[in-house]
């Protein structure tokens, strides 16, 4: 699901720059948008290259090797996907509310989010579930 995800919003990010308003953004936006479409291939390849690497060596039994490199591949995408949201949030609300501070601290806060549910929070489930089967 996080693949689709991604690669809808790259196919939206990279539809930006074609719009009449984009050539009226400040520099400072015209960056960001830049940091963000990259962010955003970034965050596709990433997440489509488990299948890749399973069509690659499908049959050549490497399932461990197989499942390792994905559940990295998947991570470092769940990562930049986060700073792809995280930053086009930022360009949105930088435009649509005139509010450079307001949209720092909201995008911020759902980096934060993104932070705890995806990352935080598995990781106590993680430790407590081993702290459980551990103890006598």
């Amino acid at each position: 699901m996080c693949q689709t995800g991604a690669q809808i919003l790259f196919g939206f990010l990279i539809s930006v720059a074609f719009t009449p308003r984009f050539a009226g953004l400040p520099d400072f936006d015209k960056g960001l948008y830049v940091a963000t479409v990259i962010l955003g291939a970034l965050a596709t390849g990433t997440l489509v290259a488990p299948v890749a690497f399973h069509r690659l060596l499908a049959g050549r039994d490497m399932k461990p090797e197989l499942i390792h490199v994905a559940g990295h591949f998947i991570a470092t995408g769940l990562v930049t996907l986060a700073l792809t949201i995280a930053a086009a949030l930022l360009l949105l609300l930088r435009t649509a509310t005139g509010n450079p501070v307001a949209a720092w601290a909201l995008s911020a806060a759902v980096l934060l989010w993104f932070t705890t549910t995806w990352l935080v929070l598995p990781q106590i489930v993680l430790r407590r579930t081993a702290a459980r089967r551990t103890a006598p």
